[in-house]
């Protein structure tokens, strides 16, 4: 019997969340958004070196600044915003060559969220960094968002002496 070769090129996370597709769009489109279930700081810089206010839309081609709650400021990831439409789906570089799509889109009474990193590399630390350890996280962060719109209850670890939790 053959067995079929696992594609580690590349992975897709969804969740079911009730709220509506323009609420979540903010939340994952602006810097305020972003801040309020995934990131300690999200910082966008336009291509003329401008820095987007807080409620402001992310655009195809700003760039980015990174940070999250549980660790130092060492850790900051960097990129840039592909794609951006107004409406329901963003697409950004990530962990170096990686790109990540979130897109949501209705099914029955919710909103679906869909992550997908793909151009994940094959050699072995990227299959456990990116395509292992950010599954997890997207995982996490996922499920957080809808801790957030569901109930208001943000699941974050905040405290970066705290390592190797799953919030974090």
């Amino acid at each position: 019997m053959e067995t079929e070769k696992h594609d580690w090129t590349k992975f897709t996370k969804r969740i079911g969340i009730n709220a509506g597709i323009s609420e979540i769009y903010k939340l994952i489109s602006t810097p305020d958004g972003l801040e309020s279930w995934f990131l300690r700081l999200a910082e966008f810089t336009l291509p003329g070196n401008g820095v987007r206010t807080g409620h402001s839309g992310i655009q195809k081609d700003d760039s980015y600044r990174w940070r999250w709650y549980g660790y130092s400021d060492e850790t900051t990831e960097t990129g840039k915003v592909l794609e951006a439409n107004g409406a329901d789906k963003i697409k950004f570089t990530f962990a170096g060559e990686c790109q990540v799509t979130i897109h949501a889109y209705p099914h029955k009474e919710v909103t679906v969220v869909e992550i997908t990193q793909e151009n994940i590399p094959t050699d072995e630390k990227s299959k456990i960094n990116y395509y292992l350890g950010c599954s997890e996280g997207w995982a996490f962060y996922l499920t957080n968002l809808k801790s957030l719109l569901e109930g208001g209850i943000d699941l974050r670890n905040r405290d970066e002496t705290i390592q190797g939790v799953l919030n974090s």
